[in-house]
């Protein structure tokens, strides 16, 4: 089945969406991007999602397209003519097309594209059985907290990974855990869960906002500072978050068992209540 897409204002087959060879986003990766995840049709985290990437386009001087009311339309569109019951909305808003020049366009329009993409995520096997994370230093540049479509070296980490035998990779700098390739991360040690802080260094995740709201009213205690990879293997549990993931355990860091080597109980359940608390509050 052939997709509709969203493209700069029109509703098109997947087939005959374009945007310019001259795109910012093509050229200078100038752009920034949202996923908001589907669960029975309905968007979870919308509002977060929509608050993050005006925060994104204000940081880099870019445009908004649409207003918020008009993006929530778009999404639930989408949703409907692709018919999605579990799976994803990716967004992406770039400065627009320009003839190639560092500097900023003055009179560039944005370029707002949007698709659906059908996934499992809610019965994912890797919940069951957690995943293994490789350490990598994080080369990245410093605005992590911009959700920009810079996403060439995560594709690295992911691929380093999967040469190494393992799912995923966690970046290091200056000796601490900043996150995952595309993902927050976590550690549990003597039922306190650890992360770090919000910065420039990371990403301000909306399912990690949403999760550690959800620890606190289980009256789970949570500390934000930042861990090591040492401190991390020595842990009892570890986990990610993500809007596309959830909560997902991790029992295994460069080659070496997490405490059990299980899926621990604080990311079992931490997963459970989001799925939970999540389903009500969707629209």
């Amino acid at each position: 089945m052939t997709r509709t897409v969203y493209v700069n204002g029109e509703y098109l087959p997947e087939t005959e969406a374009k945007v310019s060879i001259f795109d910012r986003g093509f050229l200078m990766a100038d752009g920034v991007y949202e996923v908001t995840t589907v669960l029975d049709g309905k968007l979870i985290d919308f509002d977060g999602h929509a608050k993050r990437l005006a925060r994104s386009l204000n940081e880099l001087e870019m445009k908004h397209p649409v207003t918020e009311e008009e993006l929530l339309a778009i999404h639930r569109k989408l949703v409907e003519v692709n018919e999605v019951e579990e799976g994803l909305v990716y967004l992406q808003v770039t400065r627009g097309a320009a003839d190639r020049d560092f500097a900023y366009p003055k009179d560039a329009e944005p370029t707002l594209v949007l698709f659906t993409q059908k996934k499992q995520a809610v019965n994912s096997p890797a919940a069951k059985t957690g995943i293994s994370v490789i350490s990598l230093p994080d080369i990245r540049w410093g605005r992590r907290d911009i959700k920009t479509v810079q996403l060439l070296y995560p594709s690295m980490g992911k691929m380093a990974a999967k040469a190494q035998g393992a799912d995923d990779a966690w970046l290091v700098e200056d000796g601490f855990v900043t996150e995952g390739t595309s993902n927050n991360a976590y550690i549990v040690k003597d039922g306190v869960i650890i992360t770090r802080n919000l910065g420039n260094e990371i990403l301000h995740g909306i399912t990690r906002a949403a999760v550690l709201r959800f620890a606190a009213e289980a009256q789970i205690k949570i500390e934000e500072r930042p861990f090591t990879i040492e401190e991390a293997k020595a842990a009892d549990e570890a986990f990610v978050t993500s809007a596309t993931t959830f909560v997902l355990p991790v029992t295994k860091i460069d080659g070496e068992a997490v405490g059990t080597g299980q899926v621990g109980p604080i990311a079992a359940r931490l997963r459970e209540i989001y799925l939970e608390e999540s389903r009500k509050t969707a629209i």
